[in-house]
């Protein structure tokens, strides 16, 4: 394939997904039609399904997108901490203030489960699962299958934000969970790590 037909196929997917997610973001996916935001991104229907197959498998893109960019900002707050713990426990806290952000609240945490289900939180369990091996080699934590923990730690994260996200008042509800989150991660800590 040359160059320019693979940036044009590249341009196409971009300017779907953007438009895409605009939509998604703004109206909820239910509400949003392929054709406002096919002709908002001057596109036709046929290159959503040629490059997406569906209205679904373009929300599956927009929320892998949204998850890189969620992951990578975690990331980073994670490699800026003066340790590994304390960037542990901050990635935790970010990711439920994260809960409040219209775009995150609407795409990831009520359109992506109830039209996609559970399966798009594998990146998240797998971040949070090598960050545990971390912990646990270094000391900060217990030995136990990280696996199982990520996997309990992400549904914990995950079930909050729909809680603060779904509520008339988020900024209290996430308060609410900020400190209950305090008292989890206080239980995973090994007591002689100071």
């Amino acid at each position: 394939m040359s160059r320019a037909r693979a940036d044009m196929i590249e341009d196409t997917r971009a300017r779907l997904i953007a438009s895409a997610r605009q939509a998604f973001a703004t109206q909820g996916y239910a509400q949003t039609s392929m054709d406002d935001f096919t002709a908002r991104a001057g596109l036709t229907r046929g290159a959503l399904y040629h490059h997406f197959g569906d209205k679904k498998g373009l929300l599956a893109a927009v929320v892998a997108q949204l998850d890189g960019e969620m992951d990578a900002s975690l990331h980073l707050i994670s490699e800026r901490a003066e340790n590994p713990w304390d960037g542990f426990c901050e990635r935790c806290r970010a990711y439920l203030r994260m809960a409040q952000d219209a775009e995150v609240q609407r795409i990831v945490l009520q359109d992506a489960p109830a039209v996609l289900g559970a399966a798009d939180q594998q990146q998240c369990v797998d971040s949070l699962r090598r960050l545990l091996d971390e912990l646990m080699h270094a000391g900060f934590i217990e030995h136990a299958c990280s696996q199982a923990l990520a996997r309990l730690v992400n549904g914990s994260l995950v079930s909050a934000s729909l809680w603060i996200a779904q509520d008339e008042n988020p900024s209290e509800r996430l308060e609410e969970a900020l400190r209950g989150l305090e008292l989890l991660l206080r239980g995973l800590k090994l007591n002689a790590v100071c």
